[in-house]
């Protein structure tokens, strides 16, 4: 073979693997930023669940410090701290608790007055916290699955309306939506375990938009399913525009950010990606891809995007969190 034809072959090869992957052809629309986070000597994150941003740009990181998820999960509480805070700009830590408290962290959301919201997995409960960590409410019944008003089974996340109204996503066990006052007392739910519209097979992560449209990532759906702020079904992105998604968010234009954690378990996935949709949910940029190379993922998780556009991805597998910038 001339070398003419190689090189030919081989720009054909390319140009197919990147329409193939769309990943590959669309990685540079946002790079990642090395050296972020810096982490004091000696500290490392655990499996790194949550993540989200305040007013102040700091960022918040749920992770389970030394331990792992195990079936059945533990009863005893993870001793070292199990939130990390960061300076948005800098990446230096400035702030970690949440020692002795959590069983299994899974989704943290921080709202528009910079309350912490965190759901443990281990413990089916739900908690809100201030910016400094102070308790405010919390609800479910430690280590006590449930189906009813009062009990979670395994909830995800958690996303807060402007009045202080909340919802739940019910997550593993009870595959609902679940909504609150802003004290705390249940006002309805739905949804059950299926595929059907307003059905959900572990809605994974939520977020909301400034028009009160609740997002949900549908994670073993392979679909966002999206309804207003009564539960009423709204519209439908399927797998073929947002993968399996695990975690999503809304920036202040209104863009809908999802990272598609790929099919578990497969080695490697046959995902593992951050897609930018618009509201109409249209592709708008998608970056990164598996590795556990700057950049990419092993299985991310949640995501949050900052005021200033920074995304933040956590990889529950790779056990960090990557922040990228628009180019």
């Amino acid at each position: 073979m001339n070398l003419f034809v190689f090189a030919a072959r081989t720009f054909v090869l390319i140009g197919f693997l990147g329409m193939a992957n769309p990943a590959l052809a669309d990685a540079s629309s946002y790079s990642v930023v090395h050296g972020w986070p810096s982490l004091p000597k000696g500290h490392a994150l655990g499996r790194a669940s949550g993540v989200a941003v305040d007013s102040h740009n700091h960022v918040f990181v749920f992770h389970s410090f030394d331990r792992d998820w195990s079936e059945p999960l533990p009863d005893d509480a993870i001793e070292g701290t199990t939130i990390a805070v960061f300076d948005g700009a800098t990446g230096d830590m400035i702030a970690e608790w949440g020692n002795d408290m959590f069983v299994m962290p899974h989704g943290l959301t921080v709202d528009s007055n910079d309350n912490v919201w965190l759901t443990d997995v281990g413990r089916h409960q739900v908690f809100k916290f201030s910016h400094d960590g102070e308790l405010l409410l919390e609800l479910g019944e430690n280590r006590v699955p449930g189906t009813d008003s009062t009990h979670f089974n395994l909830p995800t996340d958690v996303a807060v309306l402007d009045d202080g109204g909340f919802f739940v996503s019910d997550g593993y066990g009870n595959s609902r939506v679940v909504r609150f006052s802003s004290d705390g007392e249940f006002e309805f739910q739905w949804g059950k375990r299926g595929s059907k519209t307003g059905d959900f097979d572990l809605p994974h992560g939520l977020a909301l938009d400034d028009e009160g449209r609740l997002y949900v990532a549908d994670r073993s759906n392979s679909r966002v399913q999206v309804f207003d702020r009564e539960g009423s079904f709204i519209a439908e992105w399927t797998r073929d525009r947002v993968g399996r998604p695990y975690g999503i968010a809304v920036d202040n234009s209104g863009s809908v950010f999802v990272v598609d954690g790929g099919d578990q378990p497969t080695s490697p996935p046959d995902r593992s990606r951050v897609i930018r949709l618009s509201s109409a949910g249209e592709t708008e940029t998608i970056f990164g891809r598996f590795g556990n190379y700057d950049g990419q993922f092993q299985m991310g998780h949640d995501l949050a995007v900052g005021e200033d556009g920074a995304v933040y991805v956590v990889d529950i597998i790779g056990k960090r969190v990557q922040k990228f910038l628009p180019l």
